[in-house]
């Protein structure tokens, strides 16, 4: 990392003729999924990045292993704690990230500004106005529905997608949420999130997933020949988890000798608990509680399918996250079962790499967990099918092909 009272140092030989400005409250090492996602961007065109992005935990000693120069402006909540950081921080994200990009101008001379996400965007607007350069935001979502609560932000945010280059969206659900909220001729791409193999502590080091995941059962005295589902996520109620566990004495009674592992915390736990007891399946329902991303490969592989049963949010339709934990599933050759809404038509593709459901039809649902428990050779194909699924990629380079400056 190297701090703003470093901008006025000279431009090491070392650094190429970076031209791309990416500016971000959240980056890594910070876990954030937009952050992931930024950080993969990056990785893509190491030679032309530079990263302006808020400070964090851990911060100095991993901008220091890029291999593209990264630069980070205060951030009070680490100092301050949430509750008086909270009120100052946005004001701040909006100043720092506004002066420093000029700053940054003068010592690199961009061509490009992209921008992370929806959140403090009244910076990137003025910097359209002020900077000879061309401008792209990314979107992904509940950024928009932040910048659209109040009527005069709605009309900067508009006024910001306009003067925009182009807008990235990372899902088609959201795109065409932006498209149904405002009319745009703004050029608008959909790329979705990638899976990094570093975040699960893989690199290029070919561990054995085999022998992980039989650990992973024999910690929680799962039999290899009994059939595993995974769910990973928040434990809240529009998850769904309890849909998984309502199914499993229906499966036990057909003869699928059936175990269920759930990674993740919140405040349905012990009510989830609870329905495992009533159901008389507290045995096979397994809460791991908080897993680091290191240790997550561990229950990918442990597990036979995943399954997440998320239903929409009705205050927010439309702009439920893209999931990443269906594409982390379907890379490591899994078998998904998912709803049929939103962001997951572009994540699972039905009898391709997984089944898609109603989750509300209780037939439906059982139906899918029936199928896939009973047919190995089905769960290997979906399984390998979406591995190749989830290896694909659209490349943010594809942004500036045709552009001319």
């Amino acid at each position: 990392m190297e701090h703003v009272s470093q901008l006025a140092t000279p431009i090491r030989e070392t650094t190429a003729s970076p031209d791309i400005l990416v500016i971000s409250r959240l980056f890594l090492p910070k876990e954030a999924v937009i952050g992931e996602y930024l950080y993969n961007r990056c990785l893509q065109d190491q030679e032309r990045v530079i990263v302006l992005a808020a400070s964090c935990a851990g911060d100095q000693v991993f901008d220091k292993a890029q291999q593209f120069p990264v630069y980070r402006w205060l951030n009070l909540q680490n100092f301050l704690g949430n509750v008086i950081g909270s009120y100052l921080q946005p004001l701040l994200n909006f100043i720092f990230s506004f002066v420093f990009a000029i700053k940054l101008y003068f010592r690199y001379r961009y061509r490009y500004i992209e921008w992370g996400h929806g959140y403090d965007f009244p910076s990137l607007l003025l910097l359209s106005y002020i900077l000879p350069v061309r401008c792209f935001i990314y979107l992904h979502g509940q950024d928009i529905a932040c910048a659209i609560r109040n009527p005069l932000w709605r009309s900067l945010f508009k006024l910001t997608l306009k003067r925009a280059d182009g807008i990235v969206c990372n899902s088609s659900s959201t795109q065409d949420y932006l498209r149904n909220t405002f009319r745009l001729a703004t050029p608008t791409h959909v790329i979705h999130p990638v899976i990094r193999p570093e975040k699960f502590g893989l690199g290029n080091n070919s561990k054995n997933l085999e022998e992980l995941g039989d650990r992973i059962r024999q910690a929680y005295n799962i039999p290899q020949t009994s059939i595993v589902i995974l769910s990973v996520g928040r434990l809240i109620k529009q998850k769904s988890f309890e849909r998984v566990i309502e199914n499993l004495p229906l499966l036990l009674t057909i003869g699928v000798d059936v175990h269920y592992l759930i990674c993740g915390e919140g405040n349905c736990e012990a009510e989830l608990k609870a329905l495992a007891q009533c159901l008389r399946v507290e045995n096979r329902v397994h809460f791991a509680g908080y897993v680091p991303h290191q240790e997550l490969a561990a229950y990918y592989a442990a597990c036979d399918i995943f399954a997440m049963l998320s239903v929409a949010d009705k205050k927010a339709r439309g702009l439920e996250g893209f999931g990443v934990v269906y594409l982390e599933a379907s890379y490591f050759g899994k078998p998904v079962i998912a709803s049929r809404h939103g962001a997951l038509l572009d994540i699972v593709r039905h009898e391709e790499n997984g089944l898609l459901v109603n989750p509300k039809s209780g037939y439906e649902v059982f139906q899918a967990f029936k199928k896939l428990s009973q047919d190995s050779q089905l769960r290997e194909k979906l399984g390998r099918q979406g591995k190749e699924l989830a290896n694909r990629r659209t490349l943010h380079r594809s942004l500036y092909v045709g552009t001319v400056d």
